[in-house]
């Protein structure tokens, strides 16, 4: 029986919504593993815009939904309508709206809050004992979600990991082709574009991160 799998994403671009390369993999393999997907957003106003040709803040706003809502090519809903009853597992791909848009990590650090409806929907899935995947910057709100002593990575970013410490996560280096796993709380993670210098390289840790959230829901 095929799987049902929610994927949150956080606007379109990296450098102020969700890691175009990243989602794009998470879709592609979920469908490849014969996997029901449905995207959501938080119907919210991103944090700012950046041209991601200049890489400069540009004097406009955009909205979370309707950004991610390119990468779902329109078929995308709130993720105040996500329920975990209705899904096996939960997939965060990452990119700095992760950080700007579905939380304030950007300017908070450590210190940080969750943008409430993705944190009762995360939190949903962990309360639920259902497999979730991160990838990227996305275990920053490991923490936040599943409580202290989360096993997570991001890479090999020291800085990042030390925050992620400070939170109470447990932060474990981690290759790009590799994955790290929480066993006790199903929670699967994996650097992606936090080391990535490819496209082909984030995808050989994003593939195996989705093959064992499945595993997972399977089980």
């Amino acid at each position: 029986m095929n799987k049902k799998v929610a994927v949150i994403l956080s606007g379109c671009g990296v450098y102020d919504g969700a890691e175009i390369h990243e989602s794009v993999i998470t879709l592609l393999r979920l469908d490849q593993r014969g996997a029901e997907v449905q995207c959501f957003a938080p119907d919210v106003a991103q944090l700012h815009v950046v041209d991601h040709y200049s890489g400069d803040e540009m004097n406009e706003t955009r909205n979370v939904l309707v950004e991610s809502a390119r990468i779902a090519r329109g078929q995308i809903k709130d993720v105040r309508a996500l329920h975990a009853a209705d899904f096996d597992a939960l997939i965060m791909p990452g990119g700095f709206g992760v950080a700007k848009n579905l939380s304030d990590f950007a300017t908070n650090g450590a210190g940080c809050s969750v943008q409430p409806d993705v944190l009762a929907a995360c939190k949903a899935f962990a309360d639920a004992g259902k497999p979730v995947g991160m990838m990227c910057i996305a275990p920053a709100l490991a923490a936040k979600i599943f409580g202290a002593g989360v096993a997570c990575t991001i890479g090999t970013d020291h800085d990042t990991a030390a925050a992620l410490t400070q939170m109470g996560a447990e932060h474990h280096e981690c290759e790009v082709s590799e994955i790290i796993e929480d066993r006790q709380r199903k929670l699967v993670t994996t650097p992606a574009y936090m080391l990535a210098q490819s496209i082909a390289e984030a995808a050989s840790g994003i593939n195996k991160m989705v093959d064992r959230v499945l595993e997972l829901a399977h089980h």
